[in-house]
C-alpha cells in the first residue's frame, strides 16, 4: 500500500524537475510505459520483495528502461527511489505524477461505459456537450468500457460524480416507483 503523502511528493519533485528541463512530454511518455509495466504480476512483486536486494532491483529496471527508450531523467529517479527504499511506492508515485500532470494541463478524464462499443462520432458527441456544459476542462480524455448489463445509454465518471442515463437505470427507477 503506497504512502500518498509519499507518493504526492516524490510525484511534485518529478513533474518540477520535469518543467524545468523542459522534458515534460518525454517523463509523461515513461510515466505512462512504466504505469502500463506496473499491471505485470511479476514486476509487482519485484518491487514488494524484501528478498530482492536494491542492486538487484536497481538492474531490473536499468534493463527495462533502457530497453524502453527511457529519458535519463525517468532512470536517475527510479533508481533513486530504489536506493532510498521507495520502490515499493513506484506504482502510487507514478499515478500521483498522472494526476499532477492533468491538473497542470487542465484535463478531464471521463469513463463512458455504454451497452456497445461507442463510434467516434457518438464519442465527439459526448465530449463537446461536456464541454459546452462546462462540466470538464478544456481537455478531455475519454476512456470507454462496454457492459451489454446496462441495456442501453450510457453512464458517464468523472470527477467523482456519476451521472446515468443507462436502460437499466430507468428501469429499475421504474420498478422502484411502481413497488411504491
Amino acid at each position: 500500500m503506497t504512502n500518498q503523502q509519499v507518493a504526492t511528493r516524490y510525484a511534485k519533485s518529478l513533474l518540477d524537475l520535469a518543467l524545468e528541463r523542459n522534458e515534460l512530454a518525454a517523463i509523461k511518455g515513461d510515466v505512462d510505459d512504466l504505469i502500463e509495466m506496473g499491471g505485470n504480476r511479476d514486476l509487482a512483486l519485484v518491487l514488494q520483495s524484501p528478498v530482492i536486494n536494491s542492486t538487484k532491483k536497481k538492474a531490473i529496471f536499468a534493463d527495462l528502461l533502457s530497453k524502453a527508450g527511457a529519458n535519463e531523467l525517468t532512470k536517475t529517479f527510479v533508481n533513486v527511489l530504489i536506493s532510498k527504499g521507495r520502490e515499493a511506492d513506484l506504482l502510487g508515485i507514478l499515478d500521483a505524477f498522472d494526476e499532477q500532470y492533468k491538473v497542470l494541463n487542465k484535463i478531464t478524464t471521463v469513463y463512458i461505459t455504454s451497452a456497445v462499443a461507442l463510434d467516434a462520432d457518438s464519442k465527439n458527441a459526448i465530449m463537446s456537450q461536456l464541454k459546452a456544459a462546462g462540466k470538464t476542462e478544456a481537455n478531455v480524455e475519454l476512456l470507454t468500457r462496454v457492459d451489454p448489463s446496462i441495456l442501453g445509454g450510457f453512464i458517464l465518471e468523472f470527477d467523482g460524480k456519476v451521472y446515468d442515463a443507462s436502460v437499466a437505470h430507468k428501469l429499475n427507477e421504474i420498478k422502484k416507483t411502481l413497488a411504491n
